[in-house]
C-alpha cells in the first residue's frame, strides 16, 4: 500500500468520525428511506418448486412482511426480519428465509416465484430498505434523481450489456437499455468500490461483484465523493454516549 492511499485512508477515517459526531436519529432516518415507500403490492403469481412443479397464487408485499397466497393450498409467509437475502428482476423474486432445505441438503430453503406484471421501481427499493441486508435489486428507477451520470458497459461471458451508471444520494443504479442485468445498490449493499484508472469502475456488492468499462472518464471528485458515502458510512452511525455500545 503506498503511503498516498494510506494517508487517505486517515483522511477519510477522521472524517467519518467528525461525521458521527454530528449524528441525529432524524438523519439517519433520513438516509434509510427509499427514494418512494411504497407497499401493499399484489400480482398473481407462479411458484416454481421442482423442476417442473409449480402453484398458481396471489404474491403480496405488505407492510409486515411477504406472502405468497396459493389457489390451493396453505399460504406462504416471511416477515421482513426472516427473509436472509433475495433477488428481484421485474418479473421474478427470489427469496431465501432461514428454513432448512429438505431432505438434509445443506443450506437453507430458497422460494421463486414468477410474475406476468412489472414489479415497480419504489415497491423493489422499499423491499430492500425493509429486509435491511444485502441482496440483488435488478429494478432500479430511471427517473430517480441523480447527482451525476456516467455511460457504461458490463461485459460478461454471455456478452455484456450498454447503460447508464446513476449515482444517486441513496446509492448507485445501473439503468440498462434493454433491463436486462440491470442493478440498484444502497449505499449499504457496496462492499468496495474501486477506480483502476478513468475509464474503469467496480462496485464490490456482498452478493457479487460488477466491472464496469466507462465510456466517459470519472472525474477524481466524483469517486472522491463515492469513496466518502462508502467507507465514511460505515461510522455514521455511532452516537458518543460515554462508551455504551
Amino acid at each position: 500500500m503506498s503511503f498516498r492511499f494510506t494517508h487517505r485512508i486517515y483522511i477519510h477515517a477522521f472524517g467519518a468520525i467528525l461525521i458521527a459526531a454530528l449524528w441525529t436519529p432524524a438523519a439517519a432516518h433520513s438516509a434509510a428511506s427509499p427514494d418512494t415507500a411504497q407497499s401493499n403490492w399484489q400480482v398473481p403469481a407462479r411458484w416454481r418448486h421442482g423442476l417442473l412443479s409449480k402453484t398458481h397464487g396471489t404474491l403480496m408485499i405488505t407492510d409486515t412482511g411477504v406472502d405468497f397466497r396459493p389457489e390451493k393450498g396453505e399460504l406462504l409467509s416471511w416477515k421482513f426480519e426472516e427473509i436472509q437475502t433475495f433477488r428481484v428482476s421485474p418479473h421474478r423474486l427470489e427469496l431465501t428465509g432461514y428454513q432448512n432445505r429438505r431432505w438434509h441438503f445443506h443450506g437453507e430453503r430458497s422460494f421463486r416465484f414468477d410474475f406476468a406484471a412489472v414489479l415497480p421501481p419504489a415497491v423493489a427499493a422499499t423491499l430492500a430498505a425493509r429486509v435491511g441486508k444485502p441482496a440483488i435489486n435488478g429494478v432500479p428507477n430511471p427517473s430517480a434523481p441523480a447527482f451525476a451520470t456516467l455511460g457504461a458497459r458490463d461485459r460478461t461471458r454471455g456478452g455484456g450489456t450498454n447503460g447508464t451508471l446513476r449515482f444517486r444520494e441513496s446509492g448507485i443504479d445501473y439503468v440498462t437499455d434493454s433491463g436486462r442485468g440491470a442493478r440498484s445498490w444502497r449505499w449499504a449493499d457496496i462492499e468496495t468500490i474501486a477506480r483502476r484508472d478513468a475509464f474503469h469502475f467496480s462496485v464490490g456488492g456482498y452478493r457479487e461483484i460488477f466491472d464496469f468499462e466507462l465510456k466517459e472518464p470519472m472525474s477524481r471528485v466524483l469517486f472522491e465523493r463515492l469513496w466518502d458515502e462508502v467507507y465514511a458510512r460505515g461510522l455514521s452511525g455511532l452516537s458518543l454516549n460515554g462508551g455504551n455500545h
